[in-house]
Formats: structure tokens, sequence, C-alpha cells
């Protein structure tokens, strides 16, 4: 096996599973990209097997403590150990997150549930060269009635990976229906955003809406209306969702009438609508913020920063004394500290005191790894502007 020395200091030492290049001291074996490699120190003990890509920023990633090589046998076993995980946490089958990379052991690779479909997504290397082993695999393990590749994120790149999508295993399944958090949500595969739904989300839709009993709610970047849908089933006196796309504003209107909800839907720019709410003086009781990552770098996140400070301090502008914010990030560039660092300073713009109501994570089928930081992206937190204050 051809080996990976890191250098002294590196991350995996602490309990990470990532080899970035300034950590590799050299490499000895001469092993072709997308190999298994062996990871070891500098007095040569064995740190683990690695997926190796001397292309990439991370040209080494650890998926065993132990010598094991990606055959047929190795990915029977991790798919059936993530399932069996969320079939013990009661997660239901039909719309989840069936493998979550690094977080299963099996780094970049991707599985989403939909009934009776699995969507795929390969986005290292090592994992799109050994995709038919997977899917068969997958037929094996899960047994879907379609497999559907979906290789069109642009982190492929990275990877020096073309973009691709197509239909595996099985034949493409038209339009259907799933429930996810008690709401019914439409699926159209292989189209839509990202692998169908946001199904990281799937909890947070009732802890937010369980505070939407007769308030004034707008959901703003809705994509298919997840929380708009299910403050308006829990009583909402009125709500507005807002997204810029075409495709998702229709998505809204079609689930909103699957679930015989009340949901007025707004194709804006959300940053443009909220600056003319604020101008029009409007008001709402219940305001919520679930942005796309606006960054995918570090090179970016003061833009990113300055993104996130700009639409809290309006939606804080359009929210009464006792008036709720649940706001959300998806970026693991932004920590948890981080993020409440730019809440806060856009409320102090707005003159708003605010406390901290509930704190939300993602779904259990995105499980997060101690030491691994990456894993925990998703962070949430309802605030409660403060009267009198």
């Amino acid at each position: 096996m051809a080996s990976v020395i890191v250098r002294p200091r590196a991350r995996l030492f602490h309990g990470h599973d990532w080899v970035h290049d300034n950590e590799v001291f050299k490499v000895t074996g001469n092993p072709a990209d997308g190999d298994v490699v062996g990871l070891k120190d500098q007095r040569n003990r064995f740190l683990g097997s690695a997926i190796y890509n001397s292309r990439s920023k991370i040209p080494a990633r650890r998926f065993s403590r132990q010598r094991q090589d990606l055959n047929a046998d190795f990915f029977r076993r991790r798919i059936n150990m993530a399932g069996e995980y969320r079939d013990r946490l009661g997660l239901d089958s039909q719309a989840r997150r069936e493998v979550w990379s690094e977080s299963d052991g099996l780094p970049g690779l991707i599985l989403d549930r939909y009934g009776d479909c699995v969507v795929m997504q390969t986005l290292t290397l090592a994992m799109d060269q050994r995709r038919e082993t997977i899917a068969d695999a997958v037929m094996e393990v899960i047994r879907p009635r379609c497999l559907i590749e979906r290789n069109d994120a642009p982190v492929r790149r990275a990877e020096g990976l073309e973009l691709r999508t197509g239909i595996l295993r099985g034949e493409a399944p038209g339009a259907f229906e799933v429930s996810l958090g008690g709401i019914k949500f439409g699926v159209e595969l292989p189209g839509g955003q990202k692998t169908g739904l946001y199904l990281d989300q799937g909890d947070n839709y009732a802890l937010v809406a369980a505070h939407a009993r007769g308030m004034r709610v707008l959901d703003c970047f809705s994509n298919q209306g997840g929380f708009a849908l299910a403050c308006a089933r829990a009583g909402a006196a009125h709500v507005t969702a807002v997204d810029i796309s075409a495709t998702a504003c229709a998505s809204i209107a079609d689930n909103a009438a699957r679930n015989q909800a009340n949901v007025r839907v707004v194709e804006d720019n959300v940053f443009d609508f909220l600056k003319a709410a604020v101008s029009r003086e409007e008001t709402f009781d219940l305001v919520i913020l679930d942005p796309p990552s606006f960054t995918r770098d570090r090179a970016r996140l003061n833009d990113a920063l300055r993104g996130y400070k700009e639409i809290h301090l309006r939606a804080a502008r359009l929210l009464g004394n006792g008036g709720l914010l649940a706001t959300f990030c998806c970026s693991h560039h932004v920590s948890e500290a981080g993020f409440l660092d730019i809440a806060g300073d856009a409320l102090v713009d707005a003159a708003k005191t605010a406390r901290i109501r509930s704190h939300y994570f993602q779904r259990a089928d995105h499980p997060a790894i101690l030491r691994l930081p990456e894993s925990a992206y998703l962070k949430g937190f309802l605030l409660e502007m403060v009267p009198g204050r």
C-alpha cells in the first residue's frame, strides 16, 4: 500500500479525518489519484486508510483506522450500517439521508432516499471511480426501484471531476409525493434543487411552527416552503413565503395545495423584499431566515458575513416587541459563535435587544462527528425581541 506521511501537528492527530496539502510531509509508493493509501506519521506508525487525490487541497481523507480496501463488501457493510443507525433512531425511510459522507465513513458519498428511489452523489474522485460498485451495493442493500445520479454540484470541480446527472439503475420515476416532518412535498427526480429536498431541516419545521399560532409569518429563502407550510398548518394568521426562484415559488404553491395550507407566495430577491418591506413599515410576528450558504470557501467569508448581517438587520426592523426571529446558517465556515455575533451586531444597529429562546440543529440523518466540525454545519436560533428595551 502506498503511503502519505503526515506532518506533526496535523489535524489528523487531533481526531480529524482530513489531511490538507500543507500537512503532507511526503508520499511514498507513487499512488494514482483515487487509490487507497495508508496514513503514517514520521515514525512510520500506521494511522489509517485514506482515499488519495493529489489534485485536491485535501489530498487524503481517512475512512478507516484499519487497513481496508474499497471493495464491494466494504460498501455493502458501510451502507447497511448507515441504514441500521437511522432505523434505530426511528427516522422515516420515506425521506431521509441514507449515507452522509465522512459522517458514515464514506468520504464524498451521499445517498438520499425518497420513497423507493435513491439519489446518489459522488463528490470525491475515489468514490466517483467506484460508482458502479457503489450502485450495485445500493441496489443490494437498500433495494430501491431506481437509483439516480445527481453529480452536478460545483464542489466536484475541486476534485477534478466533471458535472454529470443521469439514471444509474431503473427508470426515472417522474413526479411523486413524500412526507417530511408531517408535510407533503412534491418531488420530481432527477430535477429540482440538490438531491430533491433540504432533508436536514426536517425536524426544525415543526419546532419553529410550534410558535406560529395566530402570528403573521414571513418565511425568507423559502425554497419548497417547508417552514411556511408548517406555520400555516400550525394555525398562523397569515404566512408569506419569499424566494427568488420561479421554480421554487411554483413548488411552494403546489405544496401549499397538497397540504391545504394558505400561503402567499412572492417571487423576489429576499434582500430587495426585506428592504421594501421596511420602507413600507410592514410588521411581522415571526420572521424565518434560512438562506443557502453565502460562501463555499473562506476566501469569500467576509462578503458572506456582510450578507448575513444585512438580512438580520432588515428582518429585525420588521419585528415589534416580542417578535420572533428564527435564523439559520448552513455554512461550516461560519461558526456558531460567529453566527450569533453577526445577529447580535445587526440587532445593535436595529436598536433591538433579543434573548435566545431555542437552539436548532440538523436532523439526525446528518450525524455530526466529534472532532469533524465540518459535519456540524447547520446552526439555528430562535431569538425573541425583548419588550421595553
